[in-house]
């Protein structure tokens, strides 16, 4: 046999994505790259590895059998590079991290010192929203995971870093009358929501129902960049993190409308599973973070308390 570290690498991915199209994205490749490598890989065995219904990619028992195996040879290969680091006093290693989609504005500040201190780390982010993070790690195909709210039937443990608070957002221009009810102003409205799967929009559905405020108009939109454009142009309002909207608030662009039982209050929170052996490089990631945690605040977020 004459596969080689790529082969290996794409043909896992391919397994954990159960797809061509997905696996491509993500290592940045065209549809046919993955698809000659796959064949390439796949003519190195008698056995199928995979098998095609109705356009549909399904993986075979003997295909993940050999996925596990490539995932042993590749842990051994960093295992490898990370004595051979480590020999001479660096650090070296994959370091891969989920985030919620607004975990975006917050992970960059978390993850800069540490690399600039490690140049042999390989980092891996994956930004989508909640119910992905989760699946992601539940399947134990990462190290940490950024989220604001817990999982419910995962047992982790947690690091937190930061407090996520949501607001009522409107564009700047748009005046809201003195003593006007809740739910007259909401009944007046029209609502932006994230896509199904997002803590934002669970955090939003949830305060609206425990008010009992009507909802008469809503637009849904896939990412928290996206609403905030939506809300800056006037076409609606929503309930969003204030962390992604720090020039946007201070240029007058947008306003944070006063609203009983508003800011809505969470944490933001590294975490990883409980039964998860941390490889050297996350260990170091994490001292790193619990080390120049306060630091980081105060530099980067301080600005949040003004809200």
């Amino acid at each position: 046999m004459d596969y080689t570290l790529n082969q290996l690498q794409i043909f896992l991915k391919i397994v954990q994505n159960q797809s061509i199209t997905k696996t491509a994205e993500e290592l940045y490749m065209t549809q046919p790259a993955v698809s000659i490598q796959l064949k390439n890989f796949q003519n190195q065995f008698s056995i199928p590895l995979t098998e095609v219904v109705s356009r549909k990619l399904y993986i075979t028992d003997f295909g993940y059998q050999i996925a596990e195996s490539a995932e042993k040879i590749l842990n051994e290969v960093d295992a490898l590079n990370y004595k051979t680091s480590a020999f001479k006093g660096e650090l070296s290693g994959r370091l891969h991290i989920s985030s919620v989609s607004t975990g975006q504005y917050v992970l960059p500040s978390f993850l800069s010192g540490f690399i600039d201190l490690h140049k042999g780390v390989d980092l891996n982010i994956d930004v989508t929203n909640k119910l992905k993070v989760v699946g992601s790690l539940e399947r134990n195909e990462v190290d940490f995971s950024l989220v604001s709210v817990l999982p419910k039937k995962l047992k982790i443990n947690q690091e937190i870093l930061l407090p996520n608070r949501l607001f009522l957002i409107g564009k700047n221009n748009k005046k809201m009358g003195r003593g006007i009810s809740k739910k007259s102003l909401f009944d007046s409205m029209q609502l932006i929501f994230r896509e199904q799967g997002s803590a934002t929009r669970d955090a939003m559905e949830a305060f609206i129902a425990k008010n009992k405020l009507p909802v008469h108009k809503r637009i849904q939109l896939a990412t928290n960049e996206a609403v905030k454009q939506a809300v800056m142009a006037g076409i609606g309002y929503s309930i969003m993190p204030v962390i992604g909207l720090k020039y946007e608030l201070r240029n007058e662009e947008l306003q944070i409308i006063p609203i009983k039982g508003l800011p809505i209050t969470t944490n933001w929170r590294l975490i990883w599973l409980k039964s998860k052996k941390l490889s050297p490089t996350a260990k170091a990631y994490l001292e790193f973070v619990r080390n120049e945690k306060e630091h980081i605040i105060r530099e980067k977020f301080g600005w949040i308390r003004d809200y």
